[in-house]
């Protein structure tokens, strides 16, 4: 049972975690499955359920007592305690991506302490690439059901902006004008899409140097994204530069707007 104090042992648990959830997400993926509607009218598919419980049942037994705030199990009317330390998890985070089949989604799960992302993970399994945040951040090959460790991976980090111009990354389903304002006015001068929390992670591994997002988030969307970004040398904050918190419980852990920067502006 990892301590909740090794950022980097809690960090590859998740890793295990995901890619033993990728296992079904995968099959749902290749069959010939339907998309519902939820209550609040985002897409649904037998993936994000059967993929939650099996995160569910194995965090219980590897880190047990530790409260998960999960989006299936919210939208279903679960409210854990979010007052302490607490985990995040998305089955399937990019769940449009997931329908489209173009392999850019991801399972998330993040460990948050005093508002903030300490450990997480970020798994690809239809690209077959991991993303693993603790005290440093990891990237590397891996096929869903695999084991892991570090031998496989690379460390990552965020890089210095080039002088000829930021790269920023913007959202596949949901890019916005008031986005494009932004990395206008950063002197942007090259954007690259993707979807999911994929996005956090190719500023994490220097192939990208900023993400604004200003469009309506789920903490679950992005908990573990920040993680490996921090990990990776890099910051989440608002676009005004405060901090960007989580256990938003008032507002039902709706985001505002946030930028993923990977070295902070000066």
């Amino acid at each position: 049972m990892p301590n909740l104090d090794d950022k980097n042992a809690i960090a590859f648990e998740f890793a295990r975690i995901c890619s033993l959830a990728a296992v079904k997400i995968m099959e749902v993926y290749e069959s010939d499955f339907e998309a519902r509607g939820k209550d609040d009218k985002s897409p649904v598919t037998d993936a994000d359920e059967l993929a939650e419980a099996i995160i569910l049942a194995e965090l219980e037994r590897t880190i047990p007592g530790v409260p998960v705030l999960a989006e299936e199990s919210f939208a279903a009317g679960f409210r854990p305690k979010t007052d302490g330390a607490f985990i995040l998890v998305d089955p399937v985070d990019g769940t449009k991506e997931f329908i489209n089949k173009n392999g850019e989604f991801t399972v998330n799960i993040a460990l948050i302490e005093n508002r903030s992302p300490t450990a997480g993970c970020v798994y690809a399994p239809a690209r077959e690439r991991i993303f693993i945040g603790g005290t440093k951040a990891w990237a590397g090959p891996l096929k869903a059901g695999e084991s892991i460790s570090t031998d496989m991976l690379t460390s990552i980090t965020t890089r210095t902006p080039p002088q000829n111009g930021m790269t920023a990354v913007m959202s596949r389903s949901h890019a916005d004008e008031a986005t494009q304002v932004f990395a206008n006015a950063q002197g942007v001068t090259q954007t690259v899409s993707a979807g999911s929390s994929l996005k956090f992670c190719l500023v994490a591994e220097g192939s990208a140097d900023v993400y604004p997002r200003f469009g309506p988030t789920k903490e679950w969307d992005t908990g573990a994204g920040h993680a490996v970004l921090n990990a990776a040398g890099g910051a989440v904050l608002s676009p005004g530069g405060s901090p960007f918190l989580y256990a938003k419980a008032a507002v039902e852990y709706l985001n505002g707007a946030f930028v993923g920067w990977g070295r902070q502006p000066q």
